[in-house]
């Protein structure tokens, strides 16, 4: 009953502690930009202003309005690549499984891929231009249905006598980031000469949170709520599913139904986040296995964390990118994957052991 305080309570001051550095991040990433120096006053009125709730700023309310809206997307897209590899490392029991390793990040590339390749013109044989939705909502749900499928594949492919084998999730999410890693420099070959289609893929594959619109932060937000609206419902039978599949499902845990849910709920949360900023790599896998490290095992905190944490990183590495170029020339998907490259190696090396035990 003491551990169990102590954990709840170290959980408490992580979040209070996480919440504290975003507002802070948020802030700072408003003030601080590659032309104008705003005073925190400044920022955040023209935040609120942006929203209708002060008046705007004489000079520089649009500085103030492109900065809140590339804050907004970086909260919303590391909140959901973290929510995500959260239930995708709970529902795996790895803490090597992320949305990126196991291929679902892959899988809504290419589906958002694709959606761009339409709109860019190329589908007009089989989806003439007037029939399709607006790009944004194509771009969302094709990004969704190839995550989610591509989720399932991998699962399917690396299940074993009804077990999911830990160094089969690996090397088939390693296979099929590869086919689509091939599929997506075919796409950008193709369209190679259209440059306003190439410049669009070539731009979103490496990721990036400048230049978004409300409605596309808005569908992010809305897949991230529609991801944590599962948490009260698996969380504590995650924490059972942790000591094994047989035991969870001696105590009654239907673990089909929960492994369906947290899988959905994660290709959800990542592909919206992939869909409007691209292709960023490992929050998903950095995030979780931090948090899980200092707060313990249980899933209803671990998750909630993870909706801080993801933000507090990408905003951070957003951030540290831009004073150490003074602007945007490193996109932060490119950021993430020189922070998380040597995180992911590290976890091979100190997994090392296990990983041929299983």
């Amino acid at each position: 009953m003491l551990c169990h305080d102590a954990l709840a309570m170290s959980s408490k001051l992580l979040a209070l502690s996480l919440a504290v550095l975003l507002a802070v991040l948020f802030v700072v990433s408003l003030c601080l930009g590659s032309t104008n120096l705003l005073t925190p006053a400044d920022a955040l009125q023209g935040a609120f202003a942006t929203i209708g709730l002060a008046e705007p700023l004489a000079d520089y309310q649009a500085i103030a309005r492109l900065r809140l809206l590339r804050v907004a997307t970086a909260v919303a897209v590391g909140a959901a690549l973290a929510l995500s590899g959260g239930l995708l490392q709970g529902v795996f029991r790895n803490d090597l499984a992320s949305p990126g390793i196991i291929g679902v990040s892959s899988g809504a590339s290419l589906g958002a891929a694709l959606a761009i390749l339409f709109i860019g013109g190329y589908g007009a044989r089989f989806f003439p231009a007037d029939e399709l939705p607006s790009s944004d909502l194509l771009i969302t749900g094709m990004a969704c249905v190839g995550a989610i499928l591509t989720a399932f594949l991998v699962t399917a492919m690396a299940t074993t006598n009804g077990r999911v084998s830990v160094p089969n999730l690996l090397l088939v999410g390693i296979a099929v980031n590869a086919i689509i890693g091939g599929l997506l420099a075919a796409i950008q070959s193709f369209v190679l000469k259209d440059y306003e289609v190439a410049q669009a893929l070539f731009t979103w594959l490496f990721g990036r949170l400048d230049d978004r619109t409300p409605f596309q932060v808005g569908l992010v937000w809305c897949g991230l709520l529609l991801a944590a609206s599962v948490l009260p419902f698996i969380s504590f039978e995650l924490d059972l599913l942790a000591g094994g599949e047989e035991d969870a499902e001696g105590l009654g845990v239907d673990t089909p139904r929960v492994k369906l849910i947290a899988v959905v709920a994660a290709s959800i949360a990542a592909a919206t986040a992939v869909s409007v900023a691209g292709q960023i790599a490992f929050v998903g896998l950095v995030v979780p296995h931090l948090l899980r490290r200092l707060a313990g095992a249980p899933h209803r905190p671990l998750l909630v964390l993870c909706v801080l944490g993801g933000p507090v990183l990408l905003l951070g590495a957003d951030l540290a990118q831009r004073l150490a170029f003074g602007d945007d020339r490193l996109q932060p998907g490119v950021t993430m994957s020189l922070l998380g490259g040597p995180f992911f190696l590290w976890l091979l090396v100190r997994n090392r052991r296990r990983l041929e035990t299983w």
